[in-house]
């Protein structure tokens, strides 16, 4: 509905009330998306991340694992649901232990949470594209002008910053026995090894019926490749709740590179990334752009 608002409706004060009166709607009718305010169980599995982290494709790896019959886009919600696309009343009819997706701040209910990080710099680049898909930007915008705005929250405040969000979810759960984190960077480094790790996270959080050989995790890494995912979004992408609403000319899966901020961002911007979070970059294991030169001499 946002790019649809953006192309029609001009007036800001007018989408505002379009919003409203949609929301109110959704309300009055049973519809509104759980968000924050999901019903948590004590068996569930969370798949929490900030935005444009990895989180879709880590959705596929654990619905392949989990599940007998490959995910696609089209029951992606049904086996790794979000939180804000689906109701709080279907949501809780769901099989248990549940899996669900969310993009949340650190949230003391979720009993267990595996949390996927990425480099912002990489973030920064993905959020720009997805912005343009969304209809929020125009083809065109300088990127340079985006990443003020992207260091800022402008878009997604209810996120917070791309280090508030994390640092909330470290500070309070990092090293306990119920949160795996995991990078993005190794998951595409070796995915067959991240994957396991997940696999016996889900065992010890009650997923008993996960298998881990070696078989089972070759199956779903080939199911949740970037290819087979990008041609699932063009036969699927009017089936996604999300999805349909979106540029359909933009792919939502893009080229899943590490490092892609090395040609798509500036130095200036790469400066305003790394001067506003460095310190958690490298808690993180980023390396900062003038470590990696030194590295490199």
């Amino acid at each position: 509905m946002g790019a649809l608002l953006n192309q029609y409706v001009k007036n800001s004060s007018a989408k505002a009330v379009v919003n409203a009166c949609v929301a109110a709607l959704y309300e009055l009718t049973g519809k509104t998306a759980a968000g924050r305010a999901v019903t948590v169980f004590p068996d569930d599995v969370y798949l929490t991340s900030y935005l444009r982290s990895g989180n879709t494709w880590t959705r596929f790896l654990l619905g392949n694992l989990n599940w007998g019959d490959p995910v696609t886009f089209a029951n992606i919600e049904s086996r790794v649901p979000e939180i804000y696309c689906i109701p709080d009343r279907t949501l809780r009819n769901l099989p248990r232990p549940r899996l669900l997706k969310s993009h949340e701040v650190f949230d003391p209910r979720y009993p267990w949470v595996i949390h996927v990080v990425r480099d912002p710099r990489d973030v920064a680049v993905s959020f720009y594209h997805h912005h343009v898909k969304a209809g929020n930007i125009p083809d065109g915008y300088n990127i340079d002008e985006f990443v003020p705005r992207f260091v800022a929250a402008e878009f997604d405040s209810a996120c917070g910053t791309w280090a508030d969000h994390v640092m909330s979810w470290l500070a309070m759960r990092e090293g306990k026995s119920n949160f795996l984190l995991l990078r993005y960077e190794d998951l595409k480094e070796n995915t067959d090894r991240e994957l396991l790790k997940i696999g016996r996270f889900l065992q010890r959080a009650g997923f008993d019926h996960v298998d881990t050989s070696a078989e089972r995790l070759a199956r779903a890494v080939e199911l949740s490749t970037p290819q087979r995912m990008r041609e699932l979004e063009k036969q699927q992408s009017q089936h996604h709740v999300q999805l349909k609403r979106t540029r359909q000319d933009k792919p939502f899966i893009r080229n899943a590179k590490c490092g892609a901020w090395r040609e798509d961002l500036s130095p200036k911007s790469v400066a305003l990334i790394e001067s506003a979070w460095g310190d958690v970059m490298q808690h993180l294991g980023y390396a900062l752009s003038h470590q990696e030169r030194v590295l490199a001499c």
